[in-house]
């Protein structure tokens, strides 16, 4: 990041620097989330540029009032930012300012006093178990060459039988999976946290596959899946894949690389999975992320409560 695109005087630029650091190195949090949160400040340091009337130091917001905050807050909605930006960008703005504030040189008060947008409720879209069985296999692939159409099924099956994130399956070592005989996989996700998902048979002969018809050779340490040129694979390739799939199959633009996920977790619940254990197998840091699942499978709760209830 170059400092002469942020607009602050040096004494904030530094110590959003450190924050920065602080975030990747001290909280673990994703390249992706640290990114984001640089983003949304450096938006509200161009806001104050204006607001203030110049470049903003540590000085210019030592007291920052709701009124402050409420202002950027609508700038951005007016720009077209929807609720979840507008919720993200002021949870990296309070993160900075208690940063400060630990150092004796803010007063976070007002960022805490402000209430965060309400988000919509938005449910997951998951394919049924039949849409996502015709998905993984490997005779519903529409690739030419045999091992890209292996490799592919192989993704998706890790996707929808072990409920990966894409970016966990493109990340697995090939050492990760080398025996048919594994049943359970150690997965680093975000924030660099792992945890054990399982490994379906269906899963290990897919991979199988896929390593018998791989025309590169899989170094143990190296990456497990490879693109058509033996580089990494590029998870817009998983995902132009799967759109194209999806119009083979007359299936919804919502049937994505992630609504595999989504399907796994939907389905166990379905078939009276409880929430505790998806949300370790989905590495869910909170169980209100994993009960959106709930609303997506009311009529099985529903049948659980009537049959269980004792004045049902």
């Amino acid at each position: 990041m170059q400092e002469f695109l942020i607009p602050a005087k040096p004494d904030l630029q530094a110590a959003r620097e450190s924050w920065l650091k602080m975030l990747a190195r001290e909280r673990r949090l994703s390249p992706e989330t640290v990114e984001a949160y640089e983003r949304d400040t450096r938006q509200f340091l161009h806001f104050l540029t204006g607001h203030c009337g110049g470049s903003p130091g540590i000085s210019d917001i030592a007291n920052l009032r709701p009124a402050d905050l409420r202002g950027f807050l609508a700038a951005r909605r007016n720009a077209g930012a929807g609720a979840r930006t507008l919720g993200r960008g002021l949870a990296g703005i309070r993160s900075l300012l208690r940063f400060l504030e630990r150092r004796g040189l803010v007063n976070a008060a007002g960022a805490a006093a402000l209430r965060a947008p309400r988000q919509p409720k938005s449910l997951p879209k998951p394919l049924t178990a039949s849409d996502a069985k015709h998905v993984v296999s490997v005779e519903g692939q529409l690739a030419e060459e045999p091992w890209i159409a292996a490799r592919n099924a192989a993704v998706l099956t890790l996707l929808y039988g072990s409920g990966l994130r894409i970016s966990e399956a493109l990340g697995l070592a090939a050492a990760d999976l080398a025996l048919a005989t594994d049943t359970v996989l150690r997965v680093t996700g975000k924030g660099g946290k792992t945890r054990l998902v399982p490994v379906l048979p269906v899963a290990l002969r897919a991979i199988a596959e896929y390593r018998r018809l791989c025309p590169y050779h899989l170094d143990p340490k190296g990456l497990l899946f490879r693109g058509a040129r033996g580089g990494p694979l590029n998870p817009a390739i998983v995902q132009r894949d799967m759109a194209k799939l999806r119009s083979a199959l007359n299936l919804p633009d919502t049937a994505t690389p992630h609504a595999l996920r989504h399907s796994f977790a939907t389905h166990l619940l379905g078939r009276g999975g409880d929430l505790r254990t998806i949300q370790e197998l989905l590495g869910h840091a909170s169980l209100s992320t994993t009960q959106i699942y709930t609303g997506v499978d009311t009529a099985r709760l529903l049948e659980i409560y009537e049959s269980a209830h004792p004045r049902a």
